[in-house]
């Protein structure tokens, strides 16, 4: 799969869609603030890390992969679980990547905040790099396209 940018896909996306993104970015960012102030700074901000609106989005990827299924008469759960799956994955290696900005501003005190920064966003990019090339080609990668249906040419459901 080739990383692209897609900008048909914002006029796709209905009203409601975005209103359950805002309402549940804004309820998990309420929970956060709420934690931090009942159990201090350091837990709260282990709570930032959770990317607001990704159980919005999960549900969202799912829903819209089962209506496209259901337009040519196929149950579409199970493709709308794989979709969700997909999305969560790409979450995961995001915040992995984030830990490792967190990590690398965690460094040496003696450097500049100009320069931790920078310092850091290597860090993320590097390993954020390494990351999707260990999805792409690593020894899990060849397990995705095992399905016995991609080789014969026959469509999936």
């Amino acid at each position: 799969m080739m990383v692209s940018l897609d900008l048909q896909a914002l006029s796709s996306t209905r009203w409601h869609q975005y209103a359950v993104r805002f309402v549940l970015g804004g309820a998990i960012t309420v929970a956060t603030g709420l934690i931090a102030r009942k159990f201090g700074p350091e837990i709260g901000g282990l709570f930032l890390a959770f990317p607001a609106i990704f159980p919005a989005t999960a549900t969202l990827i799912s829903q819209r992969e089962r209506d496209k299924k259901a337009c040519y008469g196929f149950d579409g759960r199970k493709r709308g679980r794989q979709a969700a799956s997909i999305d969560a994955a790409g979450a995961v290696l995001g915040a992995i990547g984030l830990c490792c900005f967190a990590r690398g501003m965690a460094g040496p005190a003696t450097l500049t905040a100009g320069r931790g920064s920078v310092s850091a966003a290597l860090v993320w990019l590097g390993s954020s790099m390494a990351l999707w090339w260990v999805r792409k080609h690593g020894p899990l990668s060849s397990r995705r396209h095992s399905d016995p249906r991609r080789r014969s040419g026959q469509p999936r459901k």
